[in-house]
């Protein structure tokens, strides 16, 4: 459990034993063999298919559903998983609304695009059951490769390193693999400890040793690496939060919201997880989403989304926006945060309503109130302790630098999505793969 201090407000058990499992059973139900056959004659089969453009790990995406509208699911599971190793995971938290199925030719015609999302997921889910794992590992090349962090990044390169025949040690600092899909997503979107049994079967491939508990910086350094490895990859993600900097955010009560989600998705009974009666989340991505939603289905009576710019602005998509308003919970704009009001916790937040113009964001002079004996903050991660003798870029390790390579949310540059992270890990695997080949 959190070690922050509970206010009054903050108690568990708020619900009928019954509601939490219903409350966090599948949030979207799997498709049965007919109805993806259904779904699966829906799609044009493009040639020139701009949702595997708009796909970050470039799934030749029509293939796998004319092979699922063919009855063989299987073989449409090893087409994504050829070249999304974490297929599984990324049909269930993809943003597909925004990227693959925004770009389907029948989203653009109907406003109805093809179910890319849940397909994916049916083939993967099938060929999983019956523990089909259509890789093999090269013969042994001799190469050792450091990977830091067991993250989806950290996996997809440790998989394809491996399925190369290069050995592959994984350092994680935490108690299990898995990275944000084990610690980081609304536990509704991977239920049934989905996010561990997909690293079991990745780890089938052979040749990947999992060390956890191993921090770097603390257990061991990046210079003791690459004197003990051919090539290093870091997928260390984001460990800091940004801070509110406003008055007493220090109160009890006020926590991250990413370390509330670890502890939900990490909680055996969640009928022993404490929530506040009103909740209030600062941010406007999907840690606030996910964070914000959860709490009203603990039993939160009022949980309220606060974001200090516009709704277009918003990082989390119109879909999750949506998802989060039918949930019950408030989502309130063009307002920042002035001061955390309580003797000691939590008992309101008072902001101030914003304007966004060309200067930047402003500050106005009418305020508001809300009660609030439950704080999170979710206005986003930082890099804690970038490697010695590593650059940065924008608050983001910089690229390929000697013998290290990095990716994921900790890299410079692309979105913070699963799926790009996934992409990045793969191809730092194939770049590592050509050059200790030439070695």
């Amino acid at each position: 459990m959190s070690n922050t201090p509970l206010t009054p407000g903050i108690v568990a058990n708020r619900l009928p034993s019954q509601a939490y499992a219903q409350n966090f059973g599948d949030h979207e139900a799997p498709l049965d063999r007919h109805e993806a056959r259904v779904a699966a004659d829906r799609c044009y089969f493009c040639h020139d298919a701009p949702c595997i453009t708009a796909c970050p790990t470039s799934i030749d995406i029509p293939l796998f559903i004319r092979q699922i509208a063919t009855g063989t699911p299987e073989a449409a599971a090893t087409t994504i998983w050829t070249q999304n190793i974490l297929g599984g995971m990324c049909a269930r938290v993809c943003p597909t609304e925004t990227l693959c199925e925004e770009a389907c030719v029948r989203e653009a015609a109907e406003g109805k695009p093809v179910e890319i999302g849940r397909l994916q997921r049916f083939a993967t889910d099938v060929a999983m059951a019956k523990g089909l794992h259509p890789f093999e590992r090269a013969a042994s090349t001799g190469k050792r490769v450091a990977v830091v962090g067991a993250g989806p990044a950290g996996l997809a390169c440790a998989h394809r390193l491996a399925m190369h025949g290069h050995d592959v040690v994984v350092l994680e600092r935490r108690p299990k693999a898995g990275g944000l899909n084990e610690y980081g997503i609304a536990s509704y979107k991977a239920t049934g400890d989905f996010a561990q049994k997909e690293v079991d079967w990745l780890l089938q491939i052979g040749g990947i040793e999992i060390r956890t508990g191993v921090e770097l910086g603390r257990d061991v350094s990046l210079a003791q690496l690459e004197a003990d490895y051919d090539a290093v990859f870091l997928g260390i993600g984001l460990a800091g939060v940004n801070a509110l900097r406003a008055e007493g955010e220090d109160k009890a009560g006020v926590r991250d919201a990413v370390d509330f989600i670890a502890e939900l998705r990490q909680t055996a009974d969640l009928s022993m997880l404490p929530v506040g009666r009103d909740v209030v989340v600062i941010g406007g991505g999907m840690t606030a989403v996910d964070a914000a939603v959860q709490s009203k289905l603990l039993g939160a009576e009022t949980v309220t989304i606060v974001y200090r710019r516009g709704q277009d602005k918003m990082s989390a998509s119109g879909y999750e926006q949506d998802h989060a308003v039918q949930a019950g919970v408030r989502i309130i704009h063009n307002a920042a945060p002035l001061r955390v009001i309580g003797n000691g916790a939590s008992q309101a937040v008072e902001f101030a309503y914003t304007q966004d113009g060309p200067d930047g964001l402003r500050l106005l002079s009418e305020t508001f109130t809300l009660k609030a004996d439950q704080v999170f903050k979710a206005i986003g991660q930082t890099l804690s302790g970038a490697p010695q003798g590593l650059a940065v870029s924008g608050g983001k390790l910089a690229g390929h630098q000697g013998k290290v390579w990095v990716g994921g949310d900790c890299a410079a540059g692309g979105e913070d999505l699963t799926v790009t992270a996934v992409a990045e890990g793969r191809d730092a695997a194939e770049a590592i793969h050509a050059i200790l080949l030439n070695h």
